[in-house]
């Protein structure tokens, strides 16, 4: 920070904002490294700390050194770690600690490319140096996310320099409360934390209940295969805060709360930094750059209870109390947190608000379907060539975000399904890819929006184990306190189990589906009335695999263990190897360049070998009986 001094006014915060924006001009050899959790986990920060020490003791030949600093996620997570230079932006992707000294002895010194370091698209002939040139970031539109993978999410000046507070500023001087609002809700931002609940509309019933106001943020993501919103908070918290600021303005909440879990311990400490550096400037506290408008923000950790990511579960935790839903009849925005009325959207319903207050509605609401505007994050996993975080127009179809963007599905498997919204989502199958993503149009194939999590399965995922696996889940993270959530998720997973097993009836096909209705009819909360969609879809898109488990005692996919064996075609086995080498029982024999065999006693039935084979010879198939 350049200043540790509060800015006491408009003017000092615009003086604040040339200085700090003068200075990094003059900052123009940089070099980023993800620091994101993905990348961490890759190696990244040993990958940082190299390149700092390398960068400071050599003579590199030039007046000012290169400055090298950490960023948030830069979103090709499947890639990391990646590094970017800067001016010229060359693009190294899956850099180890051994890369440090060729970076800095060729790029940096001589200009030179390092060609092994380089991306190179299955599609295409030659490698690309730059990011924008690479289908998986050419193919986004990254609104929210245009500032990660630039700044370094611990350092409150360089958010300022691109952009942070400014929408503050203009709310502050030229809007009233009720102007902001409106703003909002003109431009048709929906809650991206799942329900897809009208923004502005939920600000407007909450300024118009009196007493003490609160402004909450949901950050407890927990659905499988997610981290958006962790992502966000990691590589650009202020964004978050100013959208939470304008909510407080607008509603007149004195007094916020991120809620986040304990598992997010990267966003936690960035989140700490950014409250702390915003509230040394004065932009968080009394009397917020000289006005009358005076708000401040608390972090809360959750212990990881997936339900507590419902609204009022969360509230009831934020308040030390067992978190558990309460009925809806009883609205948050008049009576929740303390019993006060209460603002509640996630991490990527804040982190837009900014945008729509700086750029106007217009901006935001060109982009979108007639009912879901603007742009959403996905967490693209799964079975999938380019995993990582991905921001798209609302509308845009599947096929564009699993195939353009994310490459398609690994050794060109057939792609089976999707699984969008988390554990409560639905699976979609490969007949709908070029249908538009938005809120309802993924509610009328039998799924939902969730908060972006996107998972692609393909020939190696079972359908009915799929069902069975997120069931299982939503029964461990039941709060329990009404019966058809509780009971009925209980009896769908020992029909699931069974059916796994070889063990599965015709009847139970029709009990599935009934208790699917009395679960999602007549549960308490969101949690329970979405949670049977995982086993609805799969019958309603795969019935043929319920049918084969069943009646054939068949698991096609080779994941039930009890249904297959696996073998191998000689036919089409060409003696690589390989899945000898991945084999981690030895149960595979053979020699070179000649067919090999599994030898079935020795079978764990991991499915490596079947995963792992590039020419399409080891199946499951039928057990001998």
């Amino acid at each position: 920070m350049l200043s540790n001094s509060k800015l006491k006014s408009i003017d000092d915060f615009y003086k604040y904002h040339n200085q700090v924006k003068e200075k990094i001009k003059e900052t123009e050899n940089v070099i980023t490294v993800c620091c994101g959790t993905g990348c961490q986990a890759s190696g990244s920060v040993e990958v940082l700390e190299a390149l700092k020490e390398k960068i400071k003791t050599e003579n590199i030949g030039v007046k000012v050194k290169p400055i090298v600093k950490s960023t948030g996620c830069h979103g090709f997570c499947s890639r990391g770690p990646l590094v970017i230079l800067y001016p010229e932006g060359i693009y190294y992707q899956q850099v180890k600690l051994k890369d440090v000294e060729e970076i800095v002895e060729k790029t940096v010194k001589q200009g030179e490319l390092i060609n092994n370091l380089l991306y190179k698209d299955p599609l295409q002939k030659e490698k690309v140096s730059k990011a924008e040139e690479i289908p998986f970031y050419a193919r986004q539109t990254r609104r929210v996310l245009q500032n990660i993978g630039e700044i370094d999410p611990f350092e409150i000046d360089e958010a300022i320099a691109h952009g942070s507070y400014q929408a503050l500023v203009k709310a502050l001087t030229s809007m009233s409360p009720q102007e902001v609002i409106e703003e909002v809700k003109k431009s048709g931002l929906r809650g991206l934390g799942g329900a897809g609940f009208p923004t502005g509309l939920k600000w407007q019933y909450c300024s118009s209940y009196p007493g003490e106001k609160y402004v909450i943020c949901n950050a407890d993501e927990g659905d499988p295969g997610a981290f958006m919103d962790r992502s966000l908070l990691e590589g650009d918290p202020h964004r978050v805060l100013e959208g939470m600021l304008l909510a407080a303005y607008a509603i007149g909440a004195k007094e916020g709360y991120i809620y986040i879990r304990f598992e997010y311990p990267l966003a936690v400490k960035t989140l700490h930094t950014a409250i702390a550096q915003a509230r040394s400037l004065g932009l968080l506290g009394d009397n917020i750059l000289g006005t009358d408008f005076s708000f401040d923000i608390k972090i809360s950790t959750g212990a990881g209870a997936f339900v507590c990511g419902e609204s009022t579960a969360l509230m009831a935790s934020l308040e030390g109390k067992v978190g558990r839903p309460r009925a809806k009849y009883i609205r948050s925005v008049e009576k929740g947190f303390r019993n006060s009325p209460s603002n509640l959207n996630n991490v990527e319903t804040y982190a837009n608000v900014p945008s729509i207050i700086l750029k106007g509605w217009e901006w935001f609401a060109e982009l979108g379907t007639e009912k879901s505007k603007g742009t959403k994050i996905f967490a693209l996993t799964g079975s999938v060539n380019n995993v990582g975080l991905v921001e798209v127009p609302m509308g845009t179809s599947l096929r564009t975000i699993i195939y353009d963007i994310g490459g398609g599905t690994p050794k060109n498997r057939e792609f089976k399904a999707v699984q969008t919204g988390g554990p409560s989502g639905g699976c979609i199958p490969k007949e709908y890819l070029d249908e538009p993503v938005d809120f309802e149009r993924l509610t009328s194939l039998g799924s939902i929006m969730g908060s972006g999590g996107m998972i692609v399965m393909d020939q190696t995922n079972c359908m009915v184990d799929v069902a069975r696996y997120f069931v299982h889940f939503l029964v461990e993270e039941s709060c329990g306190q009404c019966t058809p959530c509780r009971e009925g998720l209980v009896q769908m997973e020992e029909i699931l189990n069974r059916i796994t097993q070889g063990e599965g009836r015709l009847e139970d096909i029709d009990k599935l589906k009934d208790l699917g209705e009395v679960v999602g009819g007549f549960s308490l909360c969101g949690l329970g009335k979405s949670a049977p969609n995982p086993v609805l879809s799969t019958l309603k898109y795969f019935k043929h695999e319920y049918l084969e488990h069943i009646e054939e005692g068949f698991c096609r996919s080779g994941v039930c263990k009890k249904l297959f064996n696996f073998e191998i075609d000689p036919d089409k086995c060409t003696g690589c190897g390989l899945c000898k080498r991945k084999c981690p029982a030895e149960a595979i024999s053979g020699e070179k360049k000649s067919p090999h065999k599994i030898e079935q006693n020795l079978c764990i039935k991991c499915g490596e070998c079947y995963r792992n084979c590039n020419f399409d010879s080891i199946k499951p198939v039928p057990i001998k009986k």
